[in-house]
């Protein structure tokens, strides 16, 4: 009986465990005007970081997305290059998100080998943060998590109210 009970009360929409459906849920907004993310939770900017995007504005896809896929010292396929190698261009973790329908394996924000590269338009599609900055964002941010890219000179407040998810 008690097993049945647990199991009722975890699977119900109710249940205050679960992913909270109202405003307040994990955001990032992507700002190639100024190559800058923003984690938003709890109705608030939590972080900011500087970001590298892609060499040319089409490179980089904008519009609202979903994080599909996560990893730890990813592996670059393109080049055959195993995580955690320090060749590995993709740094030290991988968020995907489905960009142009794709399934989060093509386009993601991921870490660099290339530090110096944060800030400038070098990509080729992707966003690229400091290690330790995708580490962060890697353990707030789950699957699920709203990817918003855009290239604007709005603030992350205007944007974050705009799409729900500031008060």
């Amino acid at each position: 009986m008690r097993l049945l009970l647990a199991i009722i009360l975890f699977a119900s929409p109710i249940w205050p465990l679960g992913r909270n459906p109202i405003p307040g849920d994990p955001f990032i907004i992507v700002n190639k005007e100024n190559n800058q993310l923003a984690y938003i939770d709890d109705g608030k900017i939590q972080a900011a970081f500087p970001v590298a995007t892609g060499k040319t504005a089409e490179l980089t896809p904008e519009g609202l997305f979903n994080v599909t896929v996560k990893a730890k010292d990813p592996y670059y396929r393109k080049k055959n290059i195993p995580g955690g190698d320090p060749r590995n261009p993709l740094g030290t973790r991988w968020i995907g998100f489905d960009a142009e329908g794709t399934d989060g394996r093509i386009y993601g924000i991921h870490g660099t080998n290339r530090p110096s590269s944060i800030g400038r338009y070098i990509s080729n599609g992707c966003i690229r943060m400091q290690n330790k900055n995708v580490e962060y964002l890697f353990d707030k941010a789950p699957v699920g998590t709203k990817v918003l890219v855009v290239k604007t000179k709005k603030s992350f407040n205007q944007l974050g109210k705009e799409y729900g998810a500031m008060k």
